[in-house]
């Protein structure tokens, strides 16, 4: 019977690889393949620490852009309230702007 080291090209897929790498590690001392694992953990931890980062990366730009959106609509709100006539205060309490950010405004 021949010895096979590497996965032959027509079984080149990922379940026949999968099966290769099983194959692979039991042949592994137990040294080694503990040194095997830990590095799988390790890998797994660094993509899931990742997959968290990105997670919360996008969940609070999400909320920037949102509170942004926000500010530009009652900037915008203030400015129609303002060619209407209202009193600065009367546009701070419509828009939650302060009198300083609607005195600015041209």
């Amino acid at each position: 019977m021949s010895k096979l080291d590497k996965i032959p090209d027509f079984f080149d897929k990922r379940v026949f690889g999968l099966i290769f790498d099983i194959g692979e590690v039991a042949k592994l001392t137990p040294e080694d393949k503990m040194a095997y694992e830990a590095s799988l953990k390790h890998k797994r931890d660094a993509e899931n620490t990742y997959s968290t980062a990105q997670r919360i990366g996008h969940d609070r730009g999400l909320k920037e852009g949102i509170a942004q959106g926000q500010y530009q609509k009652a900037i915008e709100t203030a400015l129609k309230f303002k060619k209407m006539g209202l009193s600065v205060e009367q546009i701070a309490e419509g828009t939650g702007l302060t009198i300083e950010e609607i005195e600015k405004l041209k």
